[in-house]
């Protein structure tokens, strides 16, 4: 099942547990409903005009997009303008898609385990790490490599 929807001036093409972006739209407790459907498709593959419907979301980011950069120019006159644009959007996953009495959600997304902190170490002194690891040798100062003067070039005798 999915839906058409229109959203900042674009339509979206929409099915539960799809993530979209949208043009910067007003949140009201982590949730966004998007009224104007457009068109439905049912799950005998027949697509139609619902009478009321409507798409249910959920905010997952809000941020800015990637910088535009515009630049005016007008050849032999000197003329060069450079301006940067960075359009805000809302990143939405829909949740719901209600029409005609009829209503699809999405799976719930599985809440991630949390990590566990791995049990520390306990340091050993250098010398106990020495004794603990022959292989590894201690570290080297590396001597930075001697300087040596140039030689000046031969000068070059005058031609007669």
């Amino acid at each position: 099942m999915y839906a058409v929807i229109r959203a900042g001036g674009k339509q979206y093409r929409v099915a539960p547990g799809d993530v979209i972006r949208v043009e910067k739209t007003p949140v009201e407790d982590g949730r966004v409903e998007f009224s104007e459907v457009l068109a439905v498709s049912a799950a005998d593959g027949q697509i139609g005009r619902p009478g009321e419907g409507r798409v249910v979301g959920q905010v997952v980011e809000e941020g800015r997009g990637d910088k535009i950069l515009v630049f005016h120019y007008k050849r032999k006159k000197q003329y060069k303008k450079l301006r940067g644009h960075r359009q805000p959007f809302t990143a939405v996953r829909i949740t719901e898609i209600a029409c005609d009495g009829q209503s699809f959600t999405a799976p719930e997304l599985p809440s991630e385990p949390e990590k566990r902190a791995k049990p520390a170490r306990p340091k050993l002194a250098k010398a106990e790490a020495a004794e603990a690891a022959p292989h590894k040798a201690a570290p080297h100062k590396k001597s930075a490599p001697k300087k040596t003067a140039k030689k000046a070039a031969p000068k070059k005798k005058p031609k007669k």
